[in-house]
């Protein structure tokens, strides 16, 4: 060969686009593996997020430093929209705010979530109104874990 002839053979070529094609089948699970990872950490921080603030509102409830919801609520908010609207305060022309907005739920997309009350079943998955004691995902889909959304 001369200096002139220098080049690829097509064998070198499929050898090396064969590779390629190996290389990109494995990391494409891979990839959809961790933005299904970052998903069920972003739901995981969201569910912690609400409740938390729904436990806020509990406190404040029973040391009597905002307006007590009916009785019959145990001092858990009506419903999630309390949380961002805000609960009046005791003795103040204020309102204090425990969520900023309702979260998406990273799961659907959609910032509606499954309620339950201090009286529904744990497994419940209607709500029996009244007051909000937690939340879950509406996803059907199942998590990493093993576990249904709805039941993290």
């Amino acid at each position: 060969m001369t200096l002139r002839q220098r080049g690829f053979t097509l064998l070198e070529m499929l050898v090396t686009a064969t590779v390629l094609v190996i290389l990109a089948s494995a990391v494409v699970p891979m990839a959809k593996n961790g933005v299904r990872r970052q998903r069920e950490l972003e739901l995981r921080r969201t569910l912690r997020e609400m409740r938390t603030a729904i436990d806020s509102y509990k406190d404040m409830a029973d040391q009597k430093k905002i307006k007590a919801p009916p009785a019959e609520n145990n001092g858990y908010p009506e419903s999630l929209e309390i949380l961002v609207e805000g609960a009046p305060v005791m003795g103040k022309d204020a309102k204090m705010r425990f969520l900023r907005r309702i979260p998406v739920d990273p799961m659907t997309g959609k910032s509606e979530w499954g309620l339950r009350s201090l009286s529904d079943d744990p497994g419940s998955s209607s709500w029996g109104g009244g007051n909000v004691f937690d939340v879950y995902s509406l996803s059907t889909g199942t998590g990493s874990n093993g576990k249904p959304y709805r039941e993290w």
